[in-house]
């Protein structure tokens, strides 16, 4: 039997029926769409790695327990767990923050916020990757001083307190380019349409 021909569903099975070699077909396929969603938001690869093992240990241990009923859509379930452990991981290192923005509909607007990954849409887990994917390369196309606040703010979870310092400026000065990177990035969003309303 050639495991690489059959479905993500008949692995599940042939693995829940103890063939250890199906797991590891599925392992093989997935691994690195897997692996690139953790890493494009963790951005370090250790860590990365640890999420994306303890991914597969939370798959391994749902599966056993007869718990996956996902109807044969194996990878959006499992970028669904992927995607919940990096919450847990954001929220333990206490780099969950929504950035205010004043002149955006809601009181709290986070770039990245606007895919959340919604329970009862898991395919568009595979097509969130590649928007975010998008949407950090269009921060390159920003100012050099809104680019570089932005990424120390979402990417490195600094304190407008520390990039003030870093940059030698003041705080208003730092939220005012925050602010502006914001409303630069709603346009640029707009403009490429990767995300049709907020």
């Amino acid at each position: 039997m050639d495991l690489q021909q059959l479905e993500d569903r008949a692995l599940v099975s042939h693995y829940l029926k103890g063939n250890e070699k199906a797991f590891e077909t599925l392992l093989m396929r997935h691994k690195d769409r897997i692996y690139n969603y953790i890493f494009m938001k963790i951005r370090d690869h250790a860590k990365s790695q640890d999420i994306f093992q303890d991914t597969f240990i939370k798959i391994v241990k749902t599966l056993k327990k007869g718990k996956y009923n996902e109807e044969g859509k194996f990878l959006p379930w499992a970028m669904r767990i992927a995607h919940n452990l990096m919450i847990d991981h954001f929220r333990k290192a206490n780099k969950v923050r929504m950035i205010s923005e004043s002149s955006s509909k809601s009181d709290d607007f986070n770039i990245f916020s606007v895919l959340e990954l919604k329970e009862d849409n898991v395919e568009d887990s595979i097509t969130k990757e590649e928007l975010e994917q998008q949407m950090v390369d269009l921060i390159d196309h920003l100012p050099d001083a809104q680019r570089d606040i932005l990424q120390m703010r979402i990417f490195k979870g600094m304190s407008f307190k520390d990039i003030a310092e870093k940059e030698d400026v003041s705080i208003n000065t730092a939220l005012g380019r925050m602010r502006y990177a914001l409303i630069n990035m709603r346009k640029l969003i707009e403009k490429h349409n990767l995300v049709t309303h907020f």
